[in-house]
């Protein structure tokens, strides 16, 4: 059995405490969002629960290897390290090698139109998408920007970002969303939330179509369709093999 050395102070297995300090580490980089240019100490020590002496010292060590940066107001940012390994995930990850599988599969069970999008900023961008076998459908190109506050997809991406009153409140805790000519008086859809390591929120995969088709009844019927394939999605984006269950 291997032997670990023990903190005096704190009676806690020194590899046991380098763990915790890398994990706090990871979720100071993940407190800054796409609109955060920087942050104060203050509120990255509010979203990271963690105390301003431990945030303090953790970023002055993320910042020796320029994965954060000080600013001359106390403020701090993201640095050269962190857009780097953000640079190379966008240029070594096919999100539509995991995607466009599941997408194809959903469409082919639901018979309409399956469609996974992202929040960026105030809007959703459709990053992948399968038209469904049907003449009439609800046509999105890939790349398009939509509003969020408009359409299931963007109200499941506002609620899981947790967005606070209705319908959001609702939508959190059904886990899913149904929206009825809400973006466009005849199209009307179904989303739910999709999530990526450590149950970050990562898009919304979403059923679509015309209302004349897809009513009301007929969208919770696709209810655990959607459910499964946001599950399956899920599962697939953390690295789980798809047969596992959570």
């Amino acid at each position: 059995m291997a032997n670990h050395d023990m903190n005096p102070e704190s009676g806690v297995d020194s590899a046991e405490e380098g763990v915790v300090a890398v994990r706090r580490a990871m979720r100071i980089l993940e407190a800054f969002g796409v609109e955060d240019a920087h942050l104060s100490l203050a509120e990255l020590s509010r979203r990271t629960g963690c105390h301003r002496s431990t945030v303090l010292r953790l970023a002055r060590t993320l910042a020796l290897d320029d994965y954060l940066a000080q600013r001359p107001d106390g403020t701090w940012r993201l640095a050269r390290a962190a857009g780097w390994l953000g640079a190379c995930y966008q240029a070594t990850f096919n999100i539509a090698e995991v995607v466009q599988p599941i997408l194809r599969e959903l469409s082919a069970a639901t018979g309409e139109s399956a469609t996974f999008y992202v929040r960026e900023g105030k809007q959703r961008i459709c990053m992948a998408r399968v038209e469904g076998p049907k003449s009439i459908r609800h046509h999105v190109r890939v790349g398009a920007a939509l509003p969020l506050e408009l359409g299931s997809p963007g109200r499941v991406l506002l609620a899981f970002s947790g967005e606070a009153g209705e319908p959001y409140e609702s939508v959190r805790r059904a886990g899913y969303m149904v929206s009825l000519g809400e973006r466009e008086a005849e199209v009307s859809s179904i989303s739910a939330p999709v999530y990526g390591i450590n149950w970050t929120l990562l898009g919304a995969v979403c059923i679509s179509g015309p209302i004349s088709r897809l009513s009301e009844s007929v969208l919770l019927e696709l209810k655990e369709p959607i459910l499964a394939a946001a599950s399956r999605l899920s599962r697939s984006l953390m690295g789980a093999r798809q047969g596992n269950k959570p």
